[in-house]
């Protein structure tokens, strides 16, 4: 039976992924008029995207494995369905050259390049010979079949140290180490190849010579089915962690007029030598002065805003008509570059944690309003669970502004007016990020955020005058809510007298310092007293999910979040969390122990690191665990002796299940 045309006009869309971008693509979609398909697993069941498609197919159970990365599974939705095209996102199964082929084969259009376009560009070391005989300048480096312990420690010392240990098949920072000696090769590749395996199903390894104080440049093209390519300028996305993006802006603000040219120049070569059809990405390194090509993305990727924002193109829609068999809207020529764009990733993790990975439910969800400049590509909303499962990513905020500067600022603005309650996120991270000030003078490399974590992670300042007296003022508002008394009446109003003056005292702790205020009512205006100082006081609710509060004179909007007996608030000042203590008794507030060595979330572990009876220094490595797709070690909370470990290599291990037993030392 002969197949269809890979690219046709279709009406319905199967996005094969989950969270954000498989919000932000049923967007495009639903305005080109087409019909959206979702496909969710059994923990994403009540998730955003499911609820925004027109119709969803469950695949399965929780794990990628038995449902995002099911091939079998997707296509039979696809078909159960109705859909005559796939767009596969970025991630899961978006760079997998036999599910393009998959697609092809029932009969699906595959939003994006064919399987030969992904397989030749899809492998790190046989995307390195194509470009090398492309003219694409290159890192130099090993990129060959030999696995061998010998051969690539051979390549590496003939290559010089550093050099970079990296998964061929790999992306997003996974499989990936830097290795400064020969001593450190040999343990950095059985762990790249250990998340490398896990990540990608394919453990080979390349190495590359390591570029210090290296930035990372991308150029964004597209291309159609009848041989017309374009760039769409150039990223600049030298803030990562991990090797994973956390900031990216368009264009880069390190390259010139002649550089930006030359470097779009080399991408649109690069895509060429494989007559790319759809959108993908040219990641290139820079040393301040070249480039050299890394790899070609064949995929939309995570951080496409910004190019969107400088260039007016909806580069969803463009996919969906390359798709369709139709010509690039535009021509190279007609392509323009305006003003500058810059994007925040928010994540569900603890950055004064290690950035460990966050799981639980979404309480509260106060994005800022999409207001010229700013937009919000979010994934998640209040009530919805982040599992264990899947990529940490909740939303980006991207701001638009003629000048990097006020985009910056635009930016800055969006990020602390965002609220995420139930989960620890990112946010007060990126607010310290962005306003540093060597990222505003553009004075960054890829290694800026390891440099400066403890300046980046800073916690929450000491809660001053106005922050405690928003902590009464959001109390006494929470309790007018609870309260059964008609709303017209003044016994309604907090601590309404017909005459006299009374007092209330309230403690608030932050960690272990705890703030009195004493709130005084009564006959007359309110009054706050703060060790030997009045002040006058008074508060009422706004529209704006917060409160209006007034001290001494000064009115301000405050964000408030009252959960129990913990208080959030966000003022002009930050961000700050607060525990109500119970006056009326024992305070039930939970003390978490930093002293065990417990699973920080659901994980698998992969690695044991340390022996039992093996005397331990304070940080020392004790196990890995794969959580979230990432590998996550676990160390010594202080010196001691390893009495025992209480797992084994492959376990599937719980949150708070105790892992290992440490005597400290005397």
């Amino acid at each position: 039976m002969a197949k269809r045309p890979h690219y046709r006009r279709f009406s319905t869309l199967l996005i094969a992924n989950r969270g954000e971008i498989a919000c932000r693509v049923i967007r495009s979609a639903r305005a080109m008029g087409l019909r959206t398909v979702a496909v969710y697993s059994e923990a994403d069941r009540d998730a955003m995207h499911v609820g925004m498609a027109d119709d969803a197919v469950l695949l399965g159970p929780a794990p990628a494995r038995d449902s995002y990365l099911n091939i079998e599974k997707v296509i039979d939705a696809a078909r159960k369905s109705g859909a005559e095209g796939v767009h596969p996102g970025y991630g899961f199964l978006s760079e997998n050259a036999g599910f393009a082929q998959a697609c092809a084969d029932a009969g699906l259009v595959f939003v994006g390049p064919t399987a030969a376009m992904m397989t030749a560009m899809g492998t790190k070391s046989d995307a390195k010979a194509l470009m090398q005989k492309a003219g694409v300048p290159l890192v130099p480096g090993y990129h060959g079949e030999a696995q061998d312990e010998a051969t690539l420690q051979g390549a590496a010392d003939r290559i010089g140290y550093p050099v970079l240990v990296k998964a061929s098949a790999g992306g997003g920072g996974r499989g990936m180490r830097i290795v400064r000696s020969a001593a450190e090769l040999t343990p950095a590749i059985v762990s790249a190849r250990r998340e490398a395996k896990a990540a990608f199903g394919d453990d080979r390894m390349l190495i590359e010579k390591y570029v210090e104080s290296p930035r990372h440049i991308e150029v964004q093209v597209i291309g159609d089915s009848h041989g017309n390519l374009a760039s769409l300028f150039e990223r600049e996305c030298t803030l990562q962690r991990r090797h994973q993006k956390v900031i990216e802006e368009a264009p880069s603000p390190t390259l010139d007029a002649a550089q930006r040219d030359k470097v779009c120049e080399a991408a649109r070569k690069a895509a060429a030598a494989v007559s790319y059809v759809g959108a993908g990405t040219v990641e290139f390194v820079s040393d301040g002065k070249d480039v050299f090509f890394i790899e070609m993305n064949t995929r939309l990727q995570v951080e496409h805003p910004v190019t969107e924002l400088i260039t007016g193109i909806d580069l969803v829609e463009w996919q969906l008509r390359v798709a369709f068999g139709e010509k690039l809207p535009l021509t190279q020529d007609q392509i323009r570059l305006n003003g500058h764009a810059i994007e925040a990733r928010v994540y569900a993790e603890n950055p004064n944690k290690s950035f460990m990975p966050s799981v639980g439910r979404i309480k509260t969800w106060r994005a800022p309003p999409e207001v010229d400049g700013l937009r919000i590509d979010a994934g998640y909303r209040a009530g919805d669970a982040v599992p264990p499962n899947y990529d940490a990513m909740l939303a980006k905020i991207i701001a638009w502004a003629p000048t990097r500067e006020a985009a910056i600022c635009r930016l800055n603005r969006g990020i602390e007016e965002t609220d995420v309650r139930g989960v620890v996120t990112n946010i007060p991270f990126l607010s310290a990020l962005v306003t540093h000030a060597d990222v505003r003078a553009n004075a960054v490399d890829t290694g800026f955020i390891e440099r400066h974590l403890q300046d980046l992670t800073q916690p929450s300042a000491a809660p001053g005058e106005t922050e405690l007296a928003a902590s009464v003022a959001a109390v006494l508002l929470a309790e007018s809510k609870m309260s059964p008394t008609d709303q017209a009446s003044p016994w309604r109003t907090a601590g309404w007298m017909v005459v006299g003056r009374r007092r209330r005292r309230f403690v608030f702790r932050q960690g272990q310092a705890e703030h009195e205020v004493t709130f005084v009512y009564g006959n007359g205006p309110y009054e706050i007293r703060l060790g030997k100082k009045n002040l006058a006081f008074a508060f009422a609710a706004d529209d704006r999910e917060g409160m209006i509060l007034a001290l001494d004179g000064i009115r301000s909007h405050v964000v408030f979040v009252v959960d129990g007996r913990e208080l959030y608030l966000r003022t002009r000042n930050g961000r700050f969390e607060l525990h109500w203590v119970d006056p009326f008794g024992e305070d039930d507030e939970e003390q978490t122990g930093e002293d065990r060595i417990v699973a920080p979330l659901p994980g698998t572990v992969v690695a044991l690191l340390a022996e039992e009876g093996a005397l331990l220094e304070k940080g020392a490595p004790i196990l890995t665990l794969e959580v979230m797709k990432m590998e996550q070690t676990l160390r010594a909370p202080y010196a001691g002796k390893l009495k025992e470990l209480k797992c084994k290599v492959g376990d599937i291990v719980q949150e708070g299940t105790e892992l290992a037993d440490i005597e400290p030392a005397a």
